[in-house]
């Protein structure tokens, strides 16, 4: 079984206890309900913004600890800061971490788009993430089938978010459909863990015409970011570069001062 089985075992279990803890109706109570989510395509096409979706992630299974000692508030006001175009925040506890209140604890703190980066594999967590506060779900094509994918996607658009869906290699393509508002493509071989860019670029041009992509995993350079941008990358989905660093806002901020000294 890999990585990926294993958290979307524990997932169904989680969701499954999540729904008798708090119902819908209880969810939309949430005074983060009633706001308009921003939204990601927006700021990506931004040109006073750079494209990154600056991640905050303080551990992962491949990688264990990668830095639990700072403050959420303080990293994800200095992404945005230095000009990233959205942040990206893992809410899975047990394997990442993150929790719900990550994205509460933010959310009125800056004024870009949040990422709710989770294993989303029912509808409960659609409105969830609306009432945390995010303004655009992730989900992956590798553990959803198309029916499902399609009435996720379709019921997070009815409430006002944005759907970011990431694929691992272009037999995951077909599952596209018309609420996908953009497509990431994860460097990462799920089955090896093994990052390449030239993933990204290799199936940059299966993507449907127009889709705004983004690159996911694996980028730690400028020169990265130039390589993604020949081949029609509209954003860039980065955590660990960052988070990895004493000063995750700061090491942003270097990187962010790099790109500009050469576009």
């Amino acid at each position: 079984m890999s990585i990926l089985d294993t958290i979307t075992a524990h997932k169904k279990i989680e969701v499954s206890k999540r729904k008798q803890a708090k119902t819908i109706d209880s969810l939309q109570e949430s005074s983060f309900y009633t706001r308009k989510p921003l939204s990601l395509k927006d700021f990506l096409t931004d040109k006073r913004k750079n494209g990154i979706i600056a991640e905050f992630k303080r551990k992962s299974p491949s990688k264990g600890i990668i830095n639990d000692k700072v403050n959420i508030k303080e990293v994800v006001t200095g992404y945005e800061k230095a000009g990233a175009s959205a942040v990206s925040v893992l809410t899975d506890t047990d394997f990442f971490g993150g929790t719900d209140n990550d994205i509460m604890e933010i959310r009125n703190s800056i004024g870009i788009p949040v990422l709710r980066k989770e294993f989303i594999i029912d509808e409960y967590q659609v409105y969830e993430s609306k009432s945390i506060g995010a303004d655009v779900i992730l989900l992956i094509a590798a553990i959803l089938i198309k029916d499902q994918a399609f009435n996720l996607a379709r019921l997070a658009h009815s409430i006002g978010l944005q759907v970011l869906m990431e694929f691992h290699d272009d037999n995951e393509i077909g599952i596209m459909n018309e609420y996908v508002d953009v497509a990431g493509i994860n460097n990462r071989n799920l089955k090896t863990f093994e990052v390449s860019l030239e993933h990204s670029a290799e199936l940059a041009s299966r993507l449907p015409q127009g889709i705004l992509k983004i690159s996911e995993s694996g980028i730690s350079s400028p020169d990265d970011i130039i390589f993604l941008k020949k081949y029609g990358f509209d954003g860039f989905l980065i955590g660990e570069n960052f988070m990895k660093a004493e000063m995750p806002a700061r090491a942003f901020a270097d990187f962010a001062s790099a790109i500009k000294t050469m576009v």
